[in-house]
Protein backbone atom coordinates (compact mmCIF):
# COMPACT_ATOMS: atom_id res chain seq x y z
CA UNK A 1 0.00 0.00 0.00
CA UNK A 2 1.13 2.92 -1.06
CA UNK A 3 1.93 5.76 1.98
CA UNK A 4 -0.74 8.71 1.72
CA UNK A 5 0.34 12.41 0.96
CA UNK A 6 -1.66 14.02 3.76
CA UNK A 7 -1.36 17.92 1.75
CA UNK A 8 -2.16 16.03 -1.27
CA UNK A 9 -5.65 14.02 0.65
CA UNK A 10 -6.34 17.39 2.25
CA UNK A 11 -6.40 19.46 -1.52
CA UNK A 12 -8.54 16.41 -2.95
CA UNK A 13 -10.97 16.87 -0.01
CA UNK A 14 -11.01 20.66 -0.37
CA UNK A 15 -11.53 20.21 -4.21
CA UNK A 16 -15.02 17.38 -3.70
CA UNK A 17 -16.51 19.89 -1.23
CA UNK A 18 -15.72 22.49 -3.64
CA UNK A 19 -17.73 20.24 -6.55
CA UNK A 20 -20.07 19.64 -4.25
CA UNK A 21 -21.15 23.30 -3.57
CA UNK A 22 -21.13 23.95 -6.99
CA UNK A 23 -23.38 21.19 -7.79
CA UNK A 24 -26.14 21.96 -5.17
CA UNK A 25 -25.96 25.85 -5.74
CA UNK A 26 -26.27 24.89 -9.46
CA UNK A 27 -30.11 26.27 -11.05
CA UNK A 28 -31.35 25.17 -14.31
CA UNK A 29 -32.89 27.82 -16.18
CA UNK A 30 -35.67 25.23 -17.68
CA UNK A 31 -36.95 24.58 -14.08
CA UNK A 32 -39.77 27.14 -14.45
CA UNK A 33 -40.96 25.03 -16.70
CA UNK A 34 -41.93 21.83 -15.20
CA UNK A 35 -44.13 21.46 -12.36
CA UNK A 36 -43.66 19.36 -9.44
CA UNK A 37 -43.69 16.37 -10.80
CA UNK A 38 -41.51 16.92 -13.78
CA UNK A 39 -44.14 17.59 -16.12
CA UNK A 40 -43.41 20.43 -18.45
CA UNK A 41 -46.25 23.50 -18.84
CA UNK A 42 -47.90 23.83 -21.82
CA UNK A 43 -46.43 26.16 -24.36
CA UNK A 44 -49.39 29.53 -24.59
CA UNK A 45 -51.38 29.43 -27.78
CA UNK A 46 -50.80 25.56 -28.60
CA UNK A 47 -53.78 24.43 -26.96
CA UNK A 48 -52.44 22.30 -24.95
CA UNK A 49 -53.13 18.45 -24.86
CA UNK A 50 -56.38 19.81 -23.24
CA UNK A 51 -57.68 20.42 -26.63
CA UNK A 52 -56.91 16.37 -27.57
CA UNK A 53 -59.28 15.49 -24.31
CA UNK A 54 -61.62 17.32 -25.36
CA UNK A 55 -61.97 16.29 -28.54
CA UNK A 56 -59.73 18.71 -30.62
CA UNK A 57 -57.27 17.77 -33.11
CA UNK A 58 -53.39 17.61 -31.24
CA UNK A 59 -51.50 20.48 -32.30
CA UNK A 60 -48.27 18.41 -33.85
CA UNK A 61 -46.48 14.74 -33.91
CA UNK A 62 -44.12 15.90 -31.43
CA UNK A 63 -46.66 16.24 -29.13
CA UNK A 64 -48.69 13.66 -29.31
CA UNK A 65 -44.91 11.48 -29.21
CA UNK A 66 -44.60 13.20 -25.87
CA UNK A 67 -47.42 12.54 -24.88
CA UNK A 68 -47.58 8.85 -25.84
CA UNK A 69 -43.98 8.54 -24.22
CA UNK A 70 -44.89 9.85 -20.77
CA UNK A 71 -47.37 6.95 -21.04
CA UNK A 72 -45.27 4.33 -22.12
CA UNK A 73 -42.54 5.06 -19.33
CA UNK A 74 -45.91 4.88 -16.76
CA UNK A 75 -47.01 1.08 -18.58
CA UNK A 76 -43.51 -0.12 -17.79
CA UNK A 77 -42.23 1.28 -14.94
CA UNK A 78 -45.65 2.12 -12.68
CA UNK A 79 -46.60 -0.54 -10.75
CA UNK A 80 -50.07 0.49 -10.73
CA UNK A 81 -50.42 1.35 -14.43
CA UNK A 82 -49.06 -2.11 -15.14
CA UNK A 83 -51.88 -3.51 -12.96
CA UNK A 84 -54.06 -1.53 -14.62
CA UNK A 85 -53.45 -2.59 -17.92
CA UNK A 86 -52.89 -5.41 -16.97
CA UNK A 87 -56.97 -6.03 -15.29
CA UNK A 88 -58.20 -4.28 -18.30
CA UNK A 89 -56.51 -7.25 -20.81
CA UNK A 90 -57.94 -9.88 -18.43
CA UNK A 91 -61.99 -8.27 -18.31
CA UNK A 92 -61.98 -7.70 -22.16
CA UNK A 93 -60.02 -10.66 -23.81
CA UNK A 94 -60.07 -12.83 -20.42
CA UNK A 95 -59.30 -16.80 -22.07
CA UNK A 96 -60.42 -15.44 -25.64
CA UNK A 97 -63.34 -14.57 -27.77
CA UNK A 98 -64.68 -17.36 -29.37
CA UNK A 99 -66.24 -17.27 -33.12
CA UNK A 100 -68.87 -18.72 -34.85
CA UNK A 101 -70.39 -19.19 -38.28
CA UNK A 102 -73.89 -18.93 -38.42
CA UNK A 103 -76.36 -18.77 -41.92
CA UNK A 104 -78.07 -15.02 -42.02
CA UNK A 105 -81.60 -15.15 -41.39
CA UNK A 106 -83.83 -16.41 -44.20
CA UNK A 107 -81.37 -17.45 -45.65
CA UNK A 108 -80.67 -21.07 -47.37
CA UNK A 109 -76.96 -21.63 -46.60
CA UNK A 110 -75.31 -24.99 -47.26
CA UNK A 111 -73.17 -26.77 -44.43
CA UNK A 112 -70.45 -26.73 -46.30
CA UNK A 113 -70.30 -22.95 -46.91
CA UNK A 114 -70.49 -22.71 -43.22
CA UNK A 115 -67.64 -25.47 -43.00
CA UNK A 116 -66.19 -23.42 -45.21
CA UNK A 117 -65.85 -20.00 -43.50
CA UNK A 118 -65.29 -21.87 -40.26
CA UNK A 119 -61.90 -23.19 -41.42
CA UNK A 120 -61.08 -20.21 -43.34
CA UNK A 121 -61.25 -18.46 -40.02
CA UNK A 122 -59.84 -21.02 -37.40
CA UNK A 123 -56.69 -20.89 -40.40
CA UNK A 124 -56.46 -16.82 -39.41
CA UNK A 125 -57.08 -17.28 -35.83
CA UNK A 126 -54.09 -20.25 -35.56
CA UNK A 127 -51.86 -18.57 -38.19
CA UNK A 128 -51.94 -15.09 -36.59
CA UNK A 129 -51.78 -16.32 -32.98
CA UNK A 130 -54.88 -13.98 -32.63
CA UNK A 131 -55.72 -14.63 -28.45
CA UNK A 132 -51.97 -13.25 -27.90
CA UNK A 133 -52.78 -10.74 -30.11
CA UNK A 134 -56.10 -9.84 -28.91
CA UNK A 135 -54.15 -9.21 -25.60
CA UNK A 136 -51.67 -6.84 -27.14
CA UNK A 137 -53.91 -4.86 -29.33
CA UNK A 138 -56.16 -3.65 -25.75
CA UNK A 139 -52.27 -2.91 -24.23
CA UNK A 140 -51.47 -1.10 -27.53
CA UNK A 141 -54.83 0.88 -27.47
CA UNK A 142 -54.47 1.22 -23.64
CA UNK A 143 -50.70 2.53 -23.97
CA UNK A 144 -50.73 4.27 -26.81
CA UNK A 145 -54.05 5.76 -27.56
CA UNK A 146 -54.17 3.87 -30.61
CA UNK A 147 -53.35 0.72 -32.26
CA UNK A 148 -52.49 0.10 -36.18
CA UNK A 149 -53.07 -2.97 -37.91
CA UNK A 150 -51.42 -3.91 -41.24
CA UNK A 151 -53.08 -6.63 -43.63
CA UNK A 152 -50.50 -8.69 -46.02
CA UNK A 153 -52.86 -11.14 -48.12
CA UNK A 154 -50.74 -14.05 -50.16
CA UNK A 155 -52.18 -15.52 -53.27
CA UNK A 156 -53.80 -18.60 -51.58
CA UNK A 157 -56.30 -15.91 -49.76
CA UNK A 158 -54.44 -16.80 -46.25
CA UNK A 159 -54.27 -13.52 -44.38
CA UNK A 160 -51.27 -12.43 -41.54
CA UNK A 161 -51.73 -9.10 -39.31
CA UNK A 162 -48.90 -7.30 -38.21
CA UNK A 163 -48.45 -4.09 -36.47
CA UNK A 164 -47.31 -1.10 -36.65
CA UNK A 165 -45.75 1.23 -34.76
CA UNK A 166 -47.35 4.56 -34.07
CA UNK A 167 -44.00 6.35 -34.23
CA UNK A 168 -43.72 4.98 -37.79
CA UNK A 169 -46.85 6.90 -38.50
CA UNK A 170 -46.36 10.48 -39.36
CA UNK A 171 -46.68 12.90 -42.50
CA UNK A 172 -43.32 13.49 -44.42
CA UNK A 173 -41.70 17.15 -44.27
CA UNK A 174 -43.06 17.41 -48.18
CA UNK A 175 -46.40 16.53 -47.50
CA UNK A 176 -46.77 18.80 -44.38
CA UNK A 177 -48.46 21.58 -46.09
CA UNK A 178 -50.51 19.76 -48.29
CA UNK A 179 -54.64 19.72 -47.28
CA UNK A 180 -55.71 16.92 -45.73
CA UNK A 181 -52.91 15.26 -44.82
CA UNK A 182 -52.13 15.70 -41.22
CA UNK A 183 -50.61 13.39 -38.16
CA UNK A 184 -50.09 10.58 -40.73
CA UNK A 185 -53.72 10.37 -41.88
CA UNK A 186 -54.80 11.40 -45.11
CA UNK A 187 -58.55 12.23 -45.10
CA UNK A 188 -60.94 12.54 -47.90
CA UNK A 189 -61.64 16.30 -49.16
CA UNK A 190 -65.25 16.45 -47.69
CA UNK A 191 -65.31 14.19 -45.15
CA UNK A 192 -62.63 14.25 -42.59
CA UNK A 193 -63.96 11.02 -40.82
CA UNK A 194 -63.34 8.88 -44.40
CA UNK A 195 -59.74 8.28 -44.57
CA UNK A 196 -57.92 7.63 -47.82
CA UNK A 197 -54.31 6.64 -46.59
CA UNK A 198 -51.78 6.41 -43.94
CA UNK A 199 -48.17 7.46 -43.99
CA UNK A 200 -46.25 4.64 -42.78
CA UNK A 201 -42.60 5.64 -42.89
CA UNK A 202 -43.28 8.18 -45.50
CA UNK A 203 -44.80 6.03 -47.67
CA UNK A 204 -48.89 6.61 -48.47
CA UNK A 205 -50.52 3.10 -47.71
CA UNK A 206 -54.40 2.83 -49.27
CA UNK A 207 -56.16 2.54 -45.94
CA UNK A 208 -57.91 -1.09 -46.81
CA UNK A 209 -54.62 -2.12 -46.16
CA UNK A 210 -54.87 -0.68 -42.64
CA UNK A 211 -56.97 -1.02 -39.37
CA UNK A 212 -57.13 1.95 -37.01
CA UNK A 213 -58.44 1.58 -33.49
CA UNK A 214 -58.20 4.58 -31.75
CA UNK A 215 -59.21 5.56 -28.09
CA UNK A 216 -60.40 8.16 -25.74
CA UNK A 217 -61.31 11.34 -28.96
CA UNK A 218 -63.91 11.97 -30.67
CA UNK A 219 -64.71 10.26 -34.40
CA UNK A 220 -62.98 12.99 -36.38
CA UNK A 221 -60.16 13.59 -34.31
CA UNK A 222 -57.24 11.83 -36.44
CA UNK A 223 -55.29 10.22 -33.35
CA UNK A 224 -56.03 8.89 -30.08
CA UNK A 225 -54.65 9.66 -26.78
CA UNK A 226 -53.27 7.10 -24.20
CA UNK A 227 -55.53 5.80 -21.45
CA UNK A 228 -53.94 7.33 -18.14
CA UNK A 229 -52.66 10.46 -19.84
CA UNK A 230 -55.68 12.61 -17.32
CA UNK A 231 -54.11 10.42 -14.21
CA UNK A 232 -50.13 10.70 -15.11
CA UNK A 233 -49.58 12.91 -12.63
CA UNK A 234 -51.45 11.24 -9.96
CA UNK A 235 -49.86 7.85 -11.17
CA UNK A 236 -46.56 9.43 -10.41
CA UNK A 237 -47.22 11.28 -6.97
CA UNK A 238 -48.30 7.73 -5.85
CA UNK A 239 -45.46 6.13 -7.02
CA UNK A 240 -43.48 9.10 -5.45
CA UNK A 241 -45.45 8.79 -1.97
CA UNK A 242 -45.14 5.09 -1.76
CA UNK A 243 -41.36 5.16 -2.33
CA UNK A 244 -40.36 8.17 0.42
CA UNK A 245 -43.36 6.39 2.65
CA UNK A 246 -40.46 2.76 2.30
CA UNK A 247 -37.36 5.34 2.24
CA UNK A 248 -38.49 7.25 5.55
CA UNK A 249 -39.82 3.88 7.12
CA UNK A 250 -36.53 2.06 6.48
CA UNK A 251 -34.66 5.06 7.76
CA UNK A 252 -36.51 5.21 10.76
CA UNK A 253 -35.99 1.51 11.56
CA UNK A 254 -32.58 1.37 10.95
CA UNK A 255 -31.59 3.58 13.27
CA UNK A 256 -31.93 1.68 16.53
CA UNK A 257 -30.68 3.69 19.29
CA UNK A 258 -30.36 7.17 19.65
CA UNK A 259 -28.09 8.46 23.01
CA UNK A 260 -28.14 11.58 23.90
CA UNK A 261 -25.35 13.21 26.44
CA UNK A 262 -27.11 16.11 27.97
CA UNK A 263 -23.54 17.78 29.01
CA UNK A 264 -20.80 16.29 26.95
CA UNK A 265 -18.58 18.53 24.86
CA UNK A 266 -17.63 17.51 21.47
CA UNK A 267 -14.21 16.06 21.98
CA UNK A 268 -15.87 14.11 24.93
CA UNK A 269 -18.83 12.54 23.01
CA UNK A 270 -15.93 11.81 20.37
CA UNK A 271 -13.91 10.15 22.68
CA UNK A 272 -16.78 8.27 24.12
CA UNK A 273 -18.27 7.23 20.90
CA UNK A 274 -14.18 5.44 20.32
CA UNK A 275 -13.85 3.73 23.51
CA UNK A 276 -17.01 2.00 23.00
CA UNK A 277 -16.54 0.97 19.34
CA UNK A 278 -16.25 -2.57 18.26
CA UNK A 279 -14.43 -1.73 14.99
CA UNK A 280 -13.44 1.74 13.35
CA UNK A 281 -12.87 2.11 9.76
CA UNK A 282 -10.89 5.81 8.98
CA UNK A 283 -12.16 6.67 4.92
CA UNK A 284 -8.67 8.30 3.06
CA UNK A 285 -10.91 10.57 0.85
CA UNK A 286 -12.83 12.17 3.63
CA UNK A 287 -10.70 11.94 6.23
CA UNK A 288 -13.52 10.89 8.63
CA UNK A 289 -13.58 7.31 10.51
CA UNK A 290 -16.20 5.40 11.13
CA UNK A 291 -16.94 4.01 14.30
CA UNK A 292 -19.66 0.61 14.55
CA UNK A 293 -21.10 -0.95 17.60
CA UNK A 294 -22.48 -4.39 17.60
CA UNK A 295 -25.81 -5.04 20.01
CA UNK A 296 -26.58 -8.26 20.34
CA UNK A 297 -30.18 -9.99 20.97
CA UNK A 298 -31.02 -9.54 24.44
CA UNK A 299 -28.52 -6.80 25.10
CA UNK A 300 -28.40 -4.74 28.26
CA UNK A 301 -27.46 -0.71 28.05
CA UNK A 302 -26.16 0.55 31.18
CA UNK A 303 -26.08 4.95 30.79
CA UNK A 304 -24.27 7.24 32.48
CA UNK A 305 -25.65 10.27 34.69
CA UNK A 306 -27.14 12.26 31.92
CA UNK A 307 -27.14 10.02 28.91
CA UNK A 308 -30.58 9.08 27.49
CA UNK A 309 -32.12 6.91 25.45
CA UNK A 310 -34.31 6.99 22.22
CA UNK A 311 -35.83 4.24 20.01
CA UNK A 312 -36.93 6.12 17.00
CA UNK A 313 -38.69 3.06 15.39
CA UNK A 314 -41.64 3.55 17.89
CA UNK A 315 -42.60 6.72 16.53
CA UNK A 316 -43.31 5.61 12.84
CA UNK A 317 -46.46 6.23 12.14
CA UNK A 318 -47.28 5.07 8.35
CA UNK A 319 -50.87 4.76 8.26
CA UNK A 320 -50.79 8.76 8.06
CA UNK A 321 -49.38 8.82 4.44
CA UNK A 322 -51.83 5.49 3.66
CA UNK A 323 -54.52 7.95 3.46
CA UNK A 324 -53.32 10.56 0.94
CA UNK A 325 -51.59 7.11 -1.28
CA UNK A 326 -55.61 5.86 -0.96
CA UNK A 327 -57.12 9.05 -2.40
CA UNK A 328 -54.57 9.58 -5.12
CA UNK A 329 -55.45 5.46 -6.22
CA UNK A 330 -59.11 6.20 -5.73
CA UNK A 331 -58.88 8.97 -8.35
CA UNK A 332 -56.69 6.73 -10.84
CA UNK A 333 -59.27 3.62 -10.45
CA UNK A 334 -61.95 6.53 -11.32
CA UNK A 335 -60.59 7.73 -14.66
CA UNK A 336 -60.57 3.55 -15.20
CA UNK A 337 -64.14 2.88 -14.12
CA UNK A 338 -62.88 0.29 -12.16
CA UNK A 339 -63.16 -0.58 -8.44
CA UNK A 340 -59.92 0.65 -6.35
CA UNK A 341 -59.07 -3.24 -5.53
CA UNK A 342 -58.70 -3.48 -9.44
CA UNK A 343 -55.75 -1.01 -9.34
CA UNK A 344 -54.39 -2.06 -5.86
CA UNK A 345 -54.41 -5.89 -5.57
CA UNK A 346 -55.91 -4.63 -2.40
CA UNK A 347 -59.51 -6.37 -1.61
CA UNK A 348 -60.06 -5.55 1.91
CA UNK A 349 -62.40 -2.98 1.06
CA UNK A 350 -64.39 -4.38 -1.85
CA UNK A 351 -66.19 -7.19 -2.55
CA UNK A 352 -65.64 -9.05 -5.87
CA UNK A 353 -69.12 -10.38 -5.59
CA UNK A 354 -71.06 -7.04 -5.16
CA UNK A 355 -68.67 -5.25 -7.45
CA UNK A 356 -69.04 -7.10 -10.42
CA UNK A 357 -72.97 -7.80 -10.81
CA UNK A 358 -74.64 -7.48 -14.10
CA UNK A 359 -75.77 -3.46 -13.35
CA UNK A 360 -72.36 -2.36 -11.49
CA UNK A 361 -70.30 0.40 -13.32
CA UNK A 362 -67.37 -1.53 -13.80
CA UNK A 363 -69.24 -4.48 -15.61
CA UNK A 364 -71.19 -1.99 -17.87
CA UNK A 365 -67.65 -0.24 -18.89
CA UNK A 366 -66.06 -3.85 -19.48
CA UNK A 367 -69.46 -4.69 -21.52
CA UNK A 368 -68.79 -1.69 -24.00
CA UNK A 369 -65.29 -2.17 -24.12
CA UNK A 370 -66.09 -5.66 -25.25
CA UNK A 371 -68.67 -4.80 -27.56
CA UNK A 372 -66.18 -1.89 -29.15
CA UNK A 373 -63.38 -4.87 -29.51
CA UNK A 374 -66.02 -6.99 -31.32
CA UNK A 375 -67.12 -4.53 -33.33
CA UNK A 376 -63.59 -3.98 -34.72
CA UNK A 377 -62.50 -7.89 -34.91
CA UNK A 378 -66.02 -8.40 -36.86
CA UNK A 379 -64.01 -6.13 -39.95
CA UNK A 380 -60.89 -8.27 -39.74
CA UNK A 381 -63.04 -11.64 -40.18
CA UNK A 382 -64.70 -9.69 -42.91
CA UNK A 383 -61.79 -8.73 -44.40
CA UNK A 384 -60.01 -12.37 -43.92
CA UNK A 385 -63.27 -13.75 -45.47
CA UNK A 386 -63.15 -11.42 -48.43
CA UNK A 387 -59.68 -12.54 -49.21
CA UNK A 388 -60.40 -16.27 -49.10
CA UNK A 389 -63.13 -15.14 -51.99
CA UNK A 390 -60.99 -12.98 -53.95
CA UNK A 391 -58.84 -15.89 -53.99
CA UNK A 392 -61.38 -18.42 -54.64
CA UNK A 393 -61.27 -20.46 -51.77
CA UNK A 394 -64.62 -19.55 -50.52
CA UNK A 395 -67.96 -18.72 -53.15
CA UNK A 396 -68.80 -15.36 -54.01
CA UNK A 397 -72.12 -15.29 -52.27
CA UNK A 398 -70.07 -15.92 -48.55
CA UNK A 399 -70.37 -12.45 -47.46
CA UNK A 400 -73.98 -12.11 -47.79
CA UNK A 401 -74.62 -15.47 -46.50
CA UNK A 402 -73.49 -15.63 -43.69
CA UNK A 403 -72.92 -14.05 -40.04
CA UNK A 404 -69.85 -14.39 -38.06
CA UNK A 405 -70.84 -14.54 -33.49
CA UNK A 406 -68.19 -13.31 -31.52
CA UNK A 407 -68.94 -14.57 -27.87
CA UNK A 408 -66.14 -12.14 -25.33
CA UNK A 409 -66.09 -14.00 -21.89
CA UNK A 410 -68.47 -13.40 -19.24
CA UNK A 411 -67.85 -10.85 -16.73
CA UNK A 412 -70.86 -10.40 -13.88
CA UNK A 413 -70.86 -12.57 -11.31
CA UNK A 414 -73.08 -15.70 -12.32
CA UNK A 415 -75.75 -18.58 -10.89
CA UNK A 416 -74.70 -21.15 -13.46
CA UNK A 417 -77.63 -23.03 -12.84
CA UNK A 418 -80.02 -20.04 -13.45
CA UNK A 419 -78.22 -19.02 -16.10
CA UNK A 420 -78.26 -22.80 -17.67
CA UNK A 421 -82.17 -22.70 -17.04
CA UNK A 422 -82.63 -19.33 -18.89
CA UNK A 423 -80.71 -20.61 -21.67
CA UNK A 424 -82.56 -23.72 -21.83
CA UNK A 425 -85.61 -22.15 -22.06
CA UNK A 426 -84.88 -19.70 -25.33
CA UNK A 427 -82.87 -23.00 -26.76
CA UNK A 428 -86.32 -24.83 -26.05
CA UNK A 429 -88.44 -21.99 -27.93
CA UNK A 430 -85.85 -21.58 -30.69
CA UNK A 431 -84.74 -17.90 -30.00
CA UNK A 432 -81.11 -19.33 -29.62
CA UNK A 433 -79.43 -21.75 -31.06
CA UNK A 434 -77.88 -24.98 -28.61
CA UNK A 435 -74.45 -23.78 -29.97
CA UNK A 436 -74.36 -20.22 -28.59
CA UNK A 437 -75.50 -21.39 -25.54
CA UNK A 438 -72.71 -24.08 -25.36
CA UNK A 439 -70.24 -21.10 -26.34
CA UNK A 440 -71.92 -18.78 -23.29
CA UNK A 441 -71.05 -21.47 -20.89
CA UNK A 442 -66.92 -21.67 -22.23
CA UNK A 443 -68.24 -25.16 -23.69
CA UNK A 444 -67.07 -26.95 -27.46
CA UNK A 445 -70.60 -27.12 -28.64
CA UNK A 446 -71.58 -30.74 -29.77
CA UNK A 447 -73.06 -31.76 -33.43
CA UNK A 448 -76.05 -33.15 -33.23
CA UNK A 449 -75.71 -37.42 -34.10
Amino acid sequence: MQPTNPRIDHLERRLVEAFDQLWNDFVDPSDALYDVDGTRWNLLGSGGALGAATGQAVIDQQQLGEIRAQCRALAVTNEFAINGHENRVSYIVGSGHRYRVVPKPRRDVSEELVAGAKAVIDDFLQDNHWHKRQQEIVRRKDRDGECFLRFFSAADGSVRVRFVEPDQVATPPAAASLPHHGLGVITSPSDVETVDAYYVDGQAIDAAEIQHRKANVDGHVRRGLPLFYPVRKNLRRAEKLLRNMSIVAEIQSAIAIIRKHRSATAAGLEQFVADGADLSVADHTTGRTTHFRRYGPGTILDAAAGTDYEFPAAGIDAAKFVVVLQAELRAIASRLVMPEFMLTSDASNANYSSTMVAEGPAVKMFERLQHEMIEDDREVIRRVLSASVEAGRLPPETLTAIDVQIIPPTLAVRDRLKDAQADQILVRNGAMPPETMALRHGLEPVSAP
